[in-house]
């Protein structure tokens, strides 16, 4: 009787080896993990531009940070040649920012 379950165990173990790594599902790229981080660096090109750019510093409360959103009476500016960046200029820095989104992609220093 033992050598029956004990062979009956072998038998669903294996099968559910088989049957899960079979079932595998990846997303790529993978998602970061909760509470990460995510840093993005506009281009070199886009941050020599921002840079040059001479634009009135607009007043704001608080720290920029990156991962920050602008308030809607914060004015961005598009780069030409770059739809995903614009740039203002906060107190007196320059930011980086996601268009679509207002979210400070990077501070520039």
């Amino acid at each position: 009787m033992f050598k029956r379950v004990a062979a009956a165990s072998a038998a669903l173990f294996i099968s559910t080896a088989a049957f899960a790594q079979s079932t595998v599902i990846v997303t790529e790229p993978a998602p970061p993990p909760p509470g990460a981080v995510v840093v993005r660096e506009a281009p070199a090109e886009v941050r020599t531009y921002v840079m040059k750019q001479q634009v009135p510093s607009v007043s704001y409360e608080g720290d920029v940070l990156v991962g920050r959103v602008l308030p809607q009476n914060v004015e961005t500016h598009v780069i030409d040649g770059y739809g995903n960046y614009a740039y203002t200029i906060v107190n007196e820095r320059r930011v980086v920012v996601d268009p679509q989104t207002r979210e400070v992609i990077q501070v520039l220093d």
